[in-house]
């Protein structure tokens, strides 16, 4: 990249110029520069750029791109000042890869919950439909058959247009891309043309992040706000927030619902643990998918099917074909007569989800096991009200450990426990290590019971103190069963 074309992507606030070095690639993390590397100094949560600027420009750096000008100025650097860093790495990363999003058709999904089913789904689907298609997602990133291992729910803008670029030399026409809160906040979409966006829901969720309801809220409605006129906004009629999130977009705006007055609806006619019989814009098909929260998803599945311009007939048939995704209402069954549900749900509102979709569906005679824990280093109010929603809708409680991360597992327990009454402490067991957590739950049930896993679902490892270690519920239930 040209220093003349940088120059025109960013608004400059200052800049000084020393040298007319061609810019050989795009870095925002000083220990990855090399020879005539462009450094963009962000200020993130933790780490400041700002203080590894002369790292950069030892490693080979030479150009800045800076917040705020360092007092010592190097005589060979061009350094330029811009008011926001993160926001300038999405539109040069967009840039540099040759403004990928742009050559293909790009589609948003935010919310709290049902994120990864919809956006993974989205994919499975057009696949059935004939288009080449990509995803960006918690599980993985996937490029039509071949599949790489995902680092964040949305990737930082380098990698994310790298992807992308992939996915235009791979002839893809669509890609699916599950948008967070933190991507949104800290400008990891900017420089995107989206050719849509989607709104699930939004419930208690990463306060620890941004510390205000109003802020989360606020950040998901940003998407929107900044989607283009030519795109659509689909969103939830049913969520009370919903409709928030049109209130400064301009782009063309449709709504889902199971309840209320929509473009798209659906109603469930039949709920089974093996799948529903739903009624979708007024036909009749029949799903591998579970509950009320994945009726949800289905519709937006099939609103953006139809959004995109594919037909109700092709659309249904392809919807009644896919399965779950991993880790989602994941069914294990025990040749004993119980099984297991492995799910990701790890807010308070998807584990009352889950849990009253299991209640709803199975038999009286059978006690419902729930497993249960909290992640550390996150938002702590929800973990007591977690607790609660177990204790008060399952037969029995195991309270165990998710992902520590830094946090003492015991400290989280306690906070969790610190929600319950005595008769709801009274169904409840505490076992710290999960693994054995667990096994315990495989050995209380008997035939006809059913054992619920919660919190990391997908997931094959267990962080703690900063190291991913291998664990993987479904196959420690694997191995109780077998």
């Amino acid at each position: 990249m040209k220093i003349e074309k940088l120059q025109k992507i960013l608004k400059i606030k200052n800049q000084i110029l020393n040298n007319n070095e061609e810019i050989a690639n795009i870095q925002f993390d000083s220990r990855k520069i090399s020879k005539n590397d462009l450094f963009i100094a962000i200020s993130g949560t933790k780490d400041n750029g700002h203080d590894f600027i002369n790292n950069a420009i030892s490693n080979g750096a030479s150009s800045i791109v800076c917040e705020i000008v360092p007092k010592d100025i190097n005589s060979s650097i061009n350094y330029f000042c811009v008011e926001d860093s993160a926001k300038a790495l999405g539109f040069l990363a967009s840039e540099f890869y040759g403004n990928p999003s742009q050559k293909l058709k790009l589609i948003g999904i935010t919310g709290t919950n049902g994120k990864t089913t919809i956006a993974t789904s989205l994919f499975n689907v057009f696949r059935l439909l004939g288009c080449k298609t990509g995803l960006l997602s918690t599980i993985c990133v996937k490029i039509e058959n071949k599949e790489f291992p995902a680092t964040h729910t949305t990737p930082d803008p380098l990698q994310l247009n790298y992807y992308l670029s992939l996915m235009i030399e791979a002839g893809c026409k669509f890609c699916f891309i599950e948008v967070s809160s933190h991507a949104i906040a800290q400008q990891r979409i900017a420089g995107l043309t989206f050719e849509g966006g989607v709104f699930t829901n939004i419930t208690h969720e990463h306060l620890d992040f941004h510390k205000t309801f109003t802020d989360y809220i606020k950040t998901k409605q940003l998407f929107f706000t900044n989607l283009s006129e030519n795109s659509f906004a689909l969103t939830n009629s049913d969520d009370k927030n919903g409709e928030v999130m049109f209130q400064n977009s301009n782009a063309n705006k449709y709504t889902y619902s199971l309840k209320s007055n929509s473009n798209f609806k659906v109603k469930i006619l039949e709920n089974h643990f093996d799948g529903m019989l739903i009624n979708l814009d007024n036909t009749e098909i029949w799903t591998h998918f579970t509950g009320k929260f994945n009726a949800y998803n289905l519709i937006a599945i099939y609103s953006v099917s139809v959004l995109c311009g594919f037909s109700k007939e092709a659309v249904l048939p392809a919807i009644s074909a896919i399965k779950p995704v991993e880790g989602r209402f994941d069914i294990v069954k025990s040749e004993k007569g119980f099984f297991a549900i492995i799910d990701y749900a790890h807010t308070p509102d998807a584990l009352q989800n889950v849990i009253t979709t299991i209640n709803e569906i199975r038999a009286e005679k059978g006690i419902l096991i729930t497993v249960v824990g909290c992640g550390g280093d996150r938002d702590k109010t929800k973990r007591p009200e977690m607790a609660v929603i177990a204790a008060d809708l399952s037969d029995k409680v195991i309270l165990t450990s998710d992902n520590p991360r830094t946090e003492d597992p015991e400290k989280i327990l306690n906070d969790m426990q610190n929600g319950l009454n005595q008769i709801q402490n009274n169904k409840t067991l505490r076992i710290t290590n999960r693994a054995e957590a667990i096994r315990t739950a495989c050995m209380l049930a008997t035939k006809d019971d059913i054992i619920l896993v919660a919190g990391k679902g997908h997931e094959k490892y267990q962080e703690i103190n900063g190291v991913k270690n291998h664990f993987d519920d479904k196959e420690i239930i694997l191995k109780c069963f077998n």
